[in-house]
């Protein structure tokens, strides 16, 4: 199987030009023949934003723009697509979301960022439940950054086994060795790990880059740097 996790910066508060960019990321990554395609946390819209009234012109619901462009590409390519994205639900909550497109172009699910983050307290709503689905690529756990962090997800990953956890991220830069503490938190679960994250510089708040695929052995087998928008594609029968 083949996997894919894309490293970009999106425009903020520009979705319409940040769908265009991702999806021309996400032909790179499918013309590789990538049948899980990661992009990062909130790539639609950019991270930093000081309240709902700000976000809420920019975020949209599940089966909107963002399906609507990732959804033939996903299809044309029979791959699923996991993007982050900022979901307007419709009682008018607001998540911190990753949208899982299907194989068939459809809407599969909607995950939303279980454990917030100190910028996420200023819109959004935590969400509660856990995802495992089935995927080409196997039963597959979509998860976004700080969940990384939820003792809950580490033994909800050591019980449920999925094969492939699909991690949206903006991870800010701490000056530590990213991949390396990734590692660590996964101790004990043995899948393939598809961390997507984000770069650059936002209203002050540095993101380190270097998205990463870590194998079931933890050996990170697809590295990018710390700045520049990037694809990395991975065959696991050779990695």
């Amino acid at each position: 199987m083949r996997l894919s996790a894309i490293q970009y910066r999106p425009p903020h508060g520009q979705p319409a030009q940040a769908r265009e960019e991702l999806c021309a990321l996400t032909v790179q990554a499918l013309d590789q023949g990538a049948q899980l395609v990661v992009l990062p946390e909130m790539a639609t819209t950019g991270y930093v934003f000081d309240s709902a009234d700000e976000i809420r012109p920019h975020s949209e619901p599940a089966e909107g723009p963002t399906l609507a462009a990732l959804g033939p590409l996903a299809s044309a390519a029979r791959a699923t697509v996991v993007v982050g994205f900022a979901e307007q639900a419709a009682d008018g909550r607001l998540y911190n979301s990753a949208l899982v497109v299907g194989p068939d172009g459809a809407l599969q699910a909607v995950y939303r960022k279980v454990l917030l983050f100190d910028l996420d307290y200023s819109w959004a709503e935590p969400g509660h439940e856990r995802l495992c689905l089935p995927s080409p690529v196997g039963r597959l756990a979509p998860a976004i950054c700080m969940d990384l962090n939820d003792d809950g997800l580490i033994r909800w990953l050591w019980a449920e086994r999925p094969q492939v956890v699909a991690f949206c991220t903006n991870w800010l830069e701490e000056g530590l060795d990213v991949q390396s503490y990734w590692r660590l938190r996964l101790r004990g679960w043995r899948g393939w790990f598809v961390a997507a994250n984000r770069w650059g510089e936002e209203r002050g708040v540095r993101f380190c880059g270097r998205s990463a695929i870590l194998a079931p052995d933890g050996r990170a087998v697809a590295k990018a740097p710390p700045d520049g928008d990037g694809v990395l594609v991975v065959d696991t029968d050779t990695a």
